[in-house]
């Protein structure tokens, strides 16, 4: 309860200031421009739900660290949403995997070692000349 106070106090302070120094008409569009964002990356989090997927399969990231950072990126959707400056500062912060992985980080989940070669688009290159052939035999019989 506590921080919730602490949180509100210092939002009402940000917005203010800020408001006073943007003006109303400029506040307003900022409100709309941070919730049609939010938006956005809740209708595109499937692309980064599949990307953190895949850094699972790779062993880049663990089980953990995975729920994390898809949490982070949700939360963080949602706080843009939500009006209020302080809370569009958050939610930006969140939506940047340098600021979630320190936050990870802190409760020292370990990730894998992430191997290059692992990954599909090296082997392309190495096959790139490869051409793959189907022989179709008519012949029912062995001679």
């Amino acid at each position: 309860m506590v921080y919730f106070i602490i949180y509100l106090f210092l939002e009402v302070l940000l917005s203010v200031s800020i408001s006073s120094t943007l003006g109303g008409l400029l506040t307003f569009v900022e409100i709309m421009v941070s919730a049609g964002v939010g938006v956005s990356i809740l209708i595109n989090f499937r692309k980064t739900l599949v990307e953190n997927m895949t850094a699972v399969s790779y062993n880049c990231i663990d089980l953990a660290q995975f729920q994390r950072l898809n949490l982070f990126t949700l939360f963080g959707a949602v706080l843009l949403i939500i009006p209020g400056f302080l809370t569009d500062i958050i939610g930006i912060l969140m939506q940047f995997s340098v600021f979630t992985s320190m936050l990870v980080n802190r409760y020292n989940v370990k990730s894998g070692n992430c191997d290059e070669q692992a990954h599909p688009q090296n082997n392309l290159k190495k096959d790139s000349d490869v051409i793959d052939v189907e022989i179709i035999s008519t012949h029912t019989t062995i001679n």
